[in-house]
């Protein structure tokens, strides 16, 4: 077996506390989501690097089922997307940069033909946006965390989002903070979580009982 890329060792062991069973770049075991954000403006070159990055993440038979919609802070769509969240995530999620609603679209067609087909993975398709987008958030030195908790009618509402779009998550987008800028109860939580063993979600030959 050949040995590993010295420089994936390396940045491995300097991530949060996190260790990796196999080396892997810092990208993916040093991404965590904070709440904690300082509020700053988030250039128009950063907010559309991060659209570009889930606009090429794969889907199923190319159907690209994301849709996202967006406020800046100090913009009054903002506020309108703040209000959709729960009090726990309304509280931190106030000193973010931007708010970003993802949805997915079930229906799509082919290159070619007007037939509308249904996709079984749309909402999965979407997830690996939503990763493309956090990594490369993470690579230009800003910070994503999504949140599930929200009002799904308010939010319809908030995005006029049609029908035809469900709506999976609202992103926090800005850079990273201070714990101190948290409640008192939230700071100790500030920081990368762990992860499950590999022996606990990786099996060979099939899938046991009680995983």
């Amino acid at each position: 077996m050949s040995k590993p890329d010295p420089s994936l060792v390396a940045l491995v062991s300097q991530a949060g506390g996190r260790s990796a069973a196999t080396p892997v770049s810092s990208l993916f075991i040093g991404r965590w989501s904070p709440r904690a954000m300082t509020a700053e403006p988030i250039p128009d070159e950063i907010l559309f690097a991060l659209f570009e990055a889930a606009r090429y993440a794969p889907s199923s038979r190319n159907s690209q089922p994301w849709r996202f919609a967006y406020a800046r802070r100090g913009e009054p769509d903002f506020a309108i997307f703040l209000g959709c969240l729960n009090d726990d995530n309304r509280d931190w999620a106030r000193n973010a940069s931007a708010l970003v609603m993802i949805a997915s679209k079930a229906i799509f067609t082919l290159e070619g033909s007007a037939e509308k087909h249904i996709s079984s993975s749309a909402s999965f398709d979407a997830g690996a946006a939503w990763a493309s987008l956090a990594f490369q958030a993470e690579l230009l030195g800003w910070s994503t965390r999504a949140m599930g908790a929200f009002d799904r009618d308010l939010a319809r509402a908030a995005s006029h989002a049609p029908d035809t779009l469900k709506i999976e998550v609202i992103v926090a987008i800005g850079k990273r903070g201070d714990a101190s800028l948290l409640p008192p109860e939230r700071r100790s939580s500030e920081k990368p979580k762990p992860r499950k063993a590999m022996d606990e979600i990786v099996f060979a030959g099939g899938f046991p009982a009680d995983c």
